[in-house]
């Protein structure tokens, strides 16, 4: 059980730091493929390893039938591991470029605010806002557990599923 935790863990943690890394590096944060909606797509798509896993499991380790706590068990541990790979690997890529992630982000929502043309005080109050994010974002115990919460719902959302969706042996029976 847990090399194939580890493995899917890694593997999935791994597909989806490296995909979001370089989505931003040839974006140079102006394109979909620094957007939001790009990073958790990755996500649902590398996280996919978490169904794999159970299913593998199921099949290779169990015989074909595995009930759902167990398959929920398998799938949160390549979650976490998943989880873990990814916040660390953000952690050694924002450490290389000086933070300069948080300080774009933060620049870009800011105009953003500004082009909507809210009133002053509303602007004020986002500025702020967004100014205390830059800076609890400096701090390493906010800053981690937070990268970790990116990734680690849709891992929990997808164990779920693929936990309810395996513990039926006829989804995707084992080949003989």
């Amino acid at each position: 059980m847990r090399k194939i935790a580890l493995t899917y863990g890694v593997l999935s943690g791994t597909i989806t730091i490296v995909t979001l890394i370089l989505g931003l590096v040839v974006s140079d944060g102006g394109s979909f493929l620094s957007s939001e909606l790009f990073g958790y797509l990755t996500m649902l798509v590398a996280l996919s390893m978490i169904f794999i896993g159970i299913k593998r499991y199921r099949d290779q380790e169990l015989g074909g039938v595995i009930r759902f706590l167990p398959a929920f068990a398998m799938g949160l541990a390549i979650a976490v591991i998943a989880g873990i790979i990814y916040t660390l690997v953000w952690e050694l890529y924002s450490m290389s470029n000086g933070h300069a992630f948080i300080d774009s982000y933060v620049n870009s929502a800011i105009e953003a605010r500004k082009a909507v043309g809210l009133p002053a005080e509303k602007l004020a109050e986002e500025i702020a806002g967004l100014e205390k994010m830059r800076t609890d974002y400096g701090k390493i115990y906010i800053r981690m557990p937070m990268t970790f919460l990116e990734i680690f719902p849709v891992g929990l959302t997808i164990s779920i599923l693929s936990a309810a969706l395996l513990q039926n042996p006829k989804i995707l029976p084992v080949r003989q």
